[in-house]
């Protein structure tokens, strides 16, 4: 049984640093995960990885195939997800290469498979939605690290594959910190799997609202140069995260009458 889970950009794996035990590619009955999901060790710590968009991007944000990535995971023995992803930033003060610890999220997507009760109503409370135990860990990592870091932030997600108009940056920002595509529902059907997670959110650029280009070529360059970061900080944090769960994220599906 494998208690923590990676989901994030093929990037994280490096074989320098992520020693492969074993592969699975499992069936659910929400179908295949993103790819293949490798099970090994970071920092001595056993993790199970999947690559959020496939290992060759083929799934665009509204593609990604959520609920199978996360129910794999729940059926390895996952307690735990951690999601290092990439974002853009709303505020000033929250600059390209800075790491954002999340704490909340606003939804503005449109077309995705949000629950994993679909034969009945279950109203999951997840006003906090985010894991306080994971998110102080790997804060004080990237304080042990040295690096600049937010301990919160709040990221409003959108549909994508495109990125925000002038005007929707502008209204954005009245509202959130950083911006995203991937963050729900992987978020939310954590929560109903009574799983923790933990956002580990790269800022690459300044969006569109300081009237600077968006484009993938500048959010995958950022990104490359903090990947070193993120494998550092992972290397890190995993292992501090306890043997048990102190939190409440794993009750929150019970009180719901999952």
């Amino acid at each position: 049984m494998v208690r923590i889970g990676i989901i994030g950009g093929s990037g994280i794996y490096n074989p320098d640093t992520f020693e492969t035990i074993r592969k699975t590619y499992p069936d659910t009955e929400y179908g295949k995960p993103s790819d293949e999901i490798l099970i090994g060790k970071i920092a001595g710590t056993e993790v199970a990885f999947i690559p959020r968009h496939g290992k060759d991007h083929r799934y665009p944000p509204s593609s990604v195939p959520y609920r199978a990535n996360v129910k794999a995971l729940k059926d390895l023995g996952v307690e735990m997800i951690i999601s290092p992803c990439a974002v853009g930033s709303l505020k000033e003060e929250y600059r390209p290469g800075d790491l954002v610890i999340v704490d909340q999220f606003i939804d503005f997507t449109k077309k995705r498979d949000y629950t994993f009760f679909g034969d009945r109503t279950v109203h999951v409370s997840i006003a906090d939605p985010f894991c306080s135990d994971l998110s102080k860990i790997f804060s004080n990592a990237a304080k042990e690290m040295n690096i600049r870091y937010h301990r919160s932030g709040t990221y409003v997600c959108i549909e994508g594959p495109r990125f925000s108009t002038k005007a929707e940056s502008n209204m954005f920002r009245n509202f959130a910190d950083i911006i995203g595509m991937t963050m729900v529902p992987e978020c939310q059907l954590a929560r109903e799997a009574g799983m923790c997670y933990c956002s580990l959110a790269t800022v690459t650029d300044y969006d569109v609202w300081k009237d600077e280009p968006v484009d993938i070529r500048m959010v995958m360059k950022t990104m490359k140069e903090c990947l070193s970061k993120i494998t550092k900080l992972l290397e890190t944090g995993l292992p501090h995260i306890p043997k048990e769960r102190g939190c409440d994220c794993a009750r929150a599906s019970e009180d719901a009458g999952a």
